[in-house]
């Protein structure tokens, strides 16, 4: 899933840039509005984040012409510009949610996974649900359900389960893992997936301690093994 990015600060922008791919999404980074303007033209993203205050054109402004090509692409407004009026102006030009600066990486983290459930909700080609051990993966919902219990993913935490329970029983190469869920391009670094896993592991395993769907293979990565 594609996120265009647009944010006049480097320091912000390369911020979101990283918390976006670390969940698995592919950025795509503007530095103004006209910027951003060309980029959607050209990359066709599947939602957006602007910035109001931004040079060349502002926010409100490559929100509205965004807005006139795509109906339908969300977007969200991250702003200092944060007093009620801004947010009005915002929703009026066609934006769909408001993130305030300074905001937490939780938030917007919240926040994008709830735009990114709608987009695949609407992608006619996204996965069939499916089950490992009790767990039930639902990659158009971003979701997991054990019971009662709901559990939020990331696309990247989809790729990861989904590439497990289609092989079975196979253990699987880092590298493999790497080039499915972080796309071949990624510099390959054991600890980066170690640590994704760990977090994984947290949510979706019964016991981390024990993990019975994500399990380790030493000196080669991970398999999944079903119940026999």
């Amino acid at each position: 899933m594609k996120v265009l990015v647009a944010e006049d600060d480097q320091f912000t922008r390369n911020g979101l840039v990283e918390v976006l791919e670390i969940e698995g999404y592919q950025v795509v980074a503007a530095a103004d509005g006209t910027e951003a303007i060309q980029q959607f033209r050209d990359q066709q993203p599947d939602f957006v984040c602007l910035d109001i205050m931004m040079p060349s054109r502002s926010g409100y402004e490559a929100c509205s012409a965004i807005r006139a090509a795509s109906p339908d692409v969300p977007i969200i407004f991250i702003s200092a510009k944060a007093e009620e009026v801004d947010r009005l102006v915002g929703f009026e030009v066609g934006a769909d949610d408001f993130i305030a600066k300074p905001f937490s990486v939780r938030e917007v983290v919240a926040r994008v996974r709830a735009v990114a459930r709608r987009c695949c909700a609407a992608k006619p080609d996204v996965p069939a649900e499916f089950s490992m051990g009790d767990l039930l993966i639902l990659p158009g919902e971003l979701r997991a359900k054990r019971g009662d219990n709901v559990i939020d993913l990331s696309p990247r935490d989809v790729k990861i389960l989904q590439l497990l329970h289609d092989n079975p029983g196979k253990a699987l190469d880092r590298n493999v893992i790497f080039n499915h869920a972080w796309g071949e391009d990624y510099f390959p670094n054991s600890r980066t997936l170690d640590q994704h896993v760990s977090q994984l592991r947290k949510r979706v395993e019964v016991d981390p301690k024990e993990p019975i769907l994500v399990r380790t293979v030493h000196g080669v990565g991970y398999r999944y093994d079903p119940e026999t």
